[in-house]
């Protein structure tokens, strides 16, 4: 049953308070920690109620493939952190990315995609959908002009992330929604860097937003996962996929992306001081070329980013003077920093987008993106300021 605190004005709370208090569904145990819902199946008190349940007369549990209250709970939470009216919880953000397009997109269907995307993200548009007859004309960021420019009749979706991986460029929200709207189209914006907790798209005309809950809403580097968040009815045609397909999270996993969001707005504040803090530091070091980061004044999307977003964000991005060989110096040399291409972690992760994360993309498609040799991430965790400076600064130094 649901929790008494979850009230019918919870839509009237504040951000911290629904990251706390929505969703919950309580057990006749009437526990105060929530529950772990580790079952497969769910069982009926008669023939005639396990009748109604699958034929969506009476509401309640089915299966675990598409109806689980663990899962429940985590959809709920980000449906209200997002502003949206529905969510859909699936194994991986680049589940929830692929459950929203089959189950939006047909045969003979347009999409328009950032080039400042995911490498996996560009895998799915270009080799995957297009096998099944979606095309896919992928746009420069920042370029307006090319996004209108590559509309025709049947552009159904324009997909992008901002702020971008891993340059951190920023893009108008307004202005995108109101080009995909325009032309009867779909704006569909990864969050993933900036979480509910700094942007709500969906308030700025987006219809859909995705998240890989891998990142900062899980912010310990645990669970993988991800999510879709935007109105009933198109929410609604992923739910209908995933039933078939089986993308599914798992309850343990929504659980522990559930509590987490307890703590999202503390951890992510934390996160952008000590990146802001590292990216001025960066930026006057004698061995690095030039820093990625839109909390500073010399950022292309800094204005934009201000205004936007609550605070930057936890990653960053910096060229060191050099190739390849100084890059992969300064990554060789850190101590503590942990050397993997994953984010959103209470520890600091640094990696190498050219041979990692961006290592499919053609030449002509990195240079386009801005992936070079000597180009690092930073995934800024929360340990001690000092401390993070001086494990970069051992490989720094060296150059």
């Amino acid at each position: 049953m649901k929790d008494n605190d979850v009230s019918n004005n919870q839509d009237q709370w504040a951000f911290e308070t629904q990251a706390i208090r929505t969703g919950v569904i309580r057990s006749g145990e009437r526990e105060h920690s929530e529950a772990i819902y580790l079952t497969s199946s769910f069982t009926y008190d008669s023939a005639e109620q396990a009748r109604a349940v699958f034929a969506g007369d009476e509401q309640g549990n089915v299966y675990s493939r598409y109806t689980n209250p663990s899962v429940k709970m985590f959809e709920d939470r980000m449906a209200a952190l997002e502003g949206g009216e529905l969510a859909c919880a699936a194994s991986s953000g680049m589940a929830a990315i692929l459950g929203m397009c089959m189950g939006l997109l047909k045969a003979g269907d347009h999409v328009i995609c950032s080039r400042s995307v995911f490498g996996t993200t560009v895998t799915i548009f270009a080799k995957y959908l297009g096998k099944f007859g979606v095309k896919t004309t992928f746009v420069d960021f920042t370029d307006y002009q090319q996004w209108r420019d590559a509309m025709c009749p049947e552009t159904r979706l324009l997909f992008l992330e901002t702020p971008s991986n891993p340059l951190g460029e920023v893009v108008d929200l307004e202005i995108m929604a109101a080009i995909a709207h325009e032309n009867d189209a779909l704006l569909m914006v990864d969050n993933c860097f900036c979480t509910p907790a700094l942007q709500q798209p969906l308030k700025l005309g987006a219809d859909i937003v995705v998240h890989s809950t891998t990142k900062f809403i899980d912010g310990q580097g645990r669970c993988m996962g991800g999510v879709a968040v935007g109105s009933k009815d198109l929410i609604s045609e992923m739910h209908l996929w995933q039933r078939a397909a089986g993308a599914s999270m798992s309850p343990f996993n929504a659980w522990n992306f559930y509590k987490s969001l307890e703590t999202l707005n503390l951890r992510v504040g934390a996160h952008c001081r000590n990146a802001m803090a590292l990216a001025r530091w960066l930026d006057e070091h004698p061995a690095v070329e030039k820093v990625h980061y839109s909390g500073l004044e010399s950022h292309l999307g800094h204005t934009l980013a201000k205004r936007q977003q609550k605070a930057f964000g936890g990653v960053l991005a910096f060229e060191v003077k050099g190739g390849r060989e100084q890059a992969w110096t300064v990554m060789n040399a850190v101590t503590f920093i942990s050397r993997t291409a994953n984010l959103g972690d209470t520890r600091t992760t640094i990696t190498h987008p050219a041979t990692t994360t961006h290592c499919r993309l053609s030449e002509e498609d990195k240079a386009r993106a801005g992936i070079t040799e000597n180009l690092i991430r930073v995934a800024v965790g929360l340990e001690n300021l000092e401390d993070l400076k001086a494990d970069l600064d051992r490989g720094l130094a060296l150059l």
